[in-house]
């Protein structure tokens, strides 16, 4: 795992190399072990690098013999090893043990076709001499995060937003209309940042940066075609068992130690059974635990933790410690979040980094493969909920959100007016995602005036024709794979706050296979009101008892009410006016009486919405600060690379010779 960064360009600055410097500085966290450069004519790019797989041999940028590509490469694919005997097949020969090098020689044997064939989370820049074109490309599920922008007469391109801030004369400036999408669906899509000019690479696509401008492919779509036929329930629940056994042994291949975080759930428990058949070591677990016990899951994590005999350590995180983190999580992120819950996932990298280990095993993906989420069942229940009786109606209603408040059952007149008023679709092809999104359309009037939020969803549907012949189901399942799945698990709480602490994650869930079949077999025989039913039947012989039925109980974390109690000084963005004028995104208005409403009114009184809405517009304000006015103090750490530099290749023309390879 590692960061990069670079520039692309008809004629670089002369500065162009300390400007590179400057960037991998900004992100020296995600890279702590070594840094290295590739400087030509027209492109200059490095890496910071944590150093995983061919520790001693994988130092970047990577090139072939006849020096036609160079390579900058961040994140891992774990099929490499059978890769690599391919290739060796086909003629090509290794000089490391590294899955970069497998990279490299995949592109030249495959061109852009051996993206599909990679199993893994990376994002990678490969410069071709040849045909003077630079390659920007992002794995299939967006795990591994790559921004660029137009930056004069150039391109610059990093791991993370915050590598633009070394071009002195970069301006951020916040997009409206996509914060507005950002606030209507919780989550960036597609290529959105949330500032203007930068753009992101999509998930399953690369970019050509050559003369003419830059070019998206897009090399891989989700849908739910059956890789072959399962006849049988015990078929398809042996085949999910051996599925994720695989990916979690591929996984596995590391030169250093691999943990993995422990939830409680059944996901983080069915990879903890699985690690504990395939690792001969006591291996290492790591949970948050909170002080507030509405949020608390230790009780599982330690039965779990008890019951597979790993070394385990938690985090115990209060109010006190979210507000304090908050500003360094936010920067971390770069885009505004509804949630607090990735503060804790700062705090628990943190914890691992200090015990010496780089890679963790997590669960993400299992909700989106295997029908986890309420939102499932709930988008069924609407679907039906002409045809039920209130009895049946009720009944449903209360097993999909036992943990929210308002769904305990002394408000189920309201619930069953909501329900009744969302069983119509109101916006094509988001039927799924509606109750979400009134959440989404409160938190939009944070802003000044009426922006569209939905123009970019309803351009990416335009963009899948397919998408209108899913099932609902299978509807909500693609909106999730597009939007809250790689726009803020595996980004905001996951890559950005594990890489904040040099820490890599690594998601069975997400292995293609595992994907492909459940997206398959799950409707075959499973009707969606039964939470991921093959998946706990595959696994109900490994797991204490407790574990195996404990129902889904959310990830969550105590949102305003942790500012609230420890007022820190920050809030004086919000809270005071003058700061709030500053801001041109924002509606001052509807924005002091929320933050007075928070800050004033008892608890209870302060709804999910209002709780979102607040920490939207709390992160919008921090990252305004840090981005928009450059204030990176306290959160970046922003320390020379020189150090780490172990490889330097100068092809510019004054220098044609290798400067040094150390």
């Amino acid at each position: 795992m590692c960061g990069i960064a670079g520039m692309y360009g008809a004629r670089l600055p002369k500065v162009a190399d300390e400007t590179l410097a400057a960037m991998l500085r900004l992100i020296r966290h995600r890279g702590p072990n070594e840094a290295g450069v590739y400087l030509s004519e027209r492109v200059c790019m490095g890496t910071v690098r944590l150093s995983i797989v061919g520790v001693a041999t994988g130092q970047q940028p990577v090139s072939d013999p006849d020096e036609r590509y160079f390579l900058c490469y961040n994140g891992e694919i774990y099929n490499y090893v059978e890769l690599r005997k391919e290739l060796k097949a086909l003629g090509y020969r290794f000089t490391t043990e590294s899955d970069t090098e497998v990279v490299l020689h995949a592109w030249q044997a495959w061109g852009t076709h051996c993206l599909n064939r990679f199993n893994g989370g990376f994002a990678f820049a490969l410069y071709d001499r040849r045909q003077q074109a630079l390659y920007l490309a992002r794995d299939r599920y967006g795990k591994r995060p790559l921004f660029y922008t137009k930056h004069g007469a150039n391109v610059l391109f990093g791991s993370e937003m915050k590598c633009f801030l070394a071009a002195k004369d970069f301006s951020f400036e916040f997009d409206p209309p996509q914060v507005a999408s950002i606030l209507t669906l919780w989550t960036p899509i597609g290529e959105q940042s949330g500032f203007k000019g930068i753009r992101q690479v999509p998930q399953g696509a690369y970019v050509k940066i050559s003369e003419s401008g830059p070019e998206i492919e897009r090399y891989h779509r989700i849908d739910f075609v059956p890789p072959h036929e399962v006849r049988s329930e015990s078929q398809a629940i042996e085949e999910v068992r051996d599925a994720l056994q695989q990916a979690v042994a591929l996984r596995l291949r590391s030169d250093v130690e691999v943990g993995m975080y422990l939830s409680g759930g059944l996901d983080s428990s069915i990879l903890a059974s699985v690690l504990k058949e395939q690792v001969t070591d006591r291996f290492r677990t790591y949970s948050v635990e909170f002080e507030d016990a509405e949020f608390d899951e230790s009780a599982d994590q330690r039965r779990m933790a008890a019951h597979v005999g790993s070394r385990h350590r938690t985090v115990r995180v209060t109010n006190e410690l979210i507000a304090e983190h908050f500003p360094a999580a936010a920067f971390h992120a770069e885009v505004p979040v509804f949630r607090t819950a990735f503060v804790p996932m700062y705090l628990l990298s943190r914890m691992v980094r200090d015990d010496g280990i780089k890679v963790v095993i997590t669960g993400e993906g299992a909700d989106e493969a295997f029908l986890g989420y309420d939102l499932f069942k709930e988008t069924l229940l609407r679907r039906a909920w002409s045809g039920l009786d209130d009895a049946t109606k009720l009944s449903r209603l209360s097993r999909l959100y036992p943990y929210l408040k308002h769904y305990s059952g002394r408000d189920t007149t309201d619930l069953l007016g909501l329900y009744q008023a969302f069983s119509e679709e109101r916006y094509p092809g988001l039927f799924s995602h509606e109750l979400r999104i009134q959440n989404g359309l409160f938190s939009r009037r944070l802003l000044k005036g009426r922006i569209d939020g939905f123009g970019a969803i309803q351009q990416l549907l335009a963009e899948h024709p397919y998408f209108s012949a899913f099932s609902a189901t299978e509807k909500a399942q693609w909106l999730e794979y597009q939007s809250l799945l790689p726009g803020y698990l595996l980004s905001s709480q996951g890559d950005r706050m594990a890489l904040a602490n040099s820490v890599e994650n690594r998601c069975p869930f997400l292995d293609p296979n595992v994907v492909e079949l459940s997206a398959a077999v799950n409707l075959e025989f499973d009707d969606g009101s039964d939470e991921k039913y093959l998946l706990r039947k595959a696994f109900e012989h490994a797991l204490p008892a407790e574990n195996l039925r404990k129902r889904k109980h959310p990830y969550r974390a105590p949102d305003s009410k942790a500012f609230v109690a420890s007022r820190p000084d920050y809030l004086e963005l919000l809270r005071s006016e003058h700061e709030l004028a500053k801001n041109d995104l924002l509606d001052p208005r509807f924005c002091k009486l929320l933050v007075e409403k928070v800050f004033n009114a008892p608890a209870a009184e302060i709804s999910t919405k209002e709780n979102q809405t607040f920490i939207f517009l709390l992160s919008i304000a921090l990252q305004r600060h840090q981005f928009v006015e450059r204030n990176i103090s306290g959160v970046a750490q922003n320390a020379p690379v020189d150090d780490l530099m172990v490889r330097r290749v100068d092809r510019r023309p004054r220098d044609a010779s290798l400067v040094s390879e150390l």
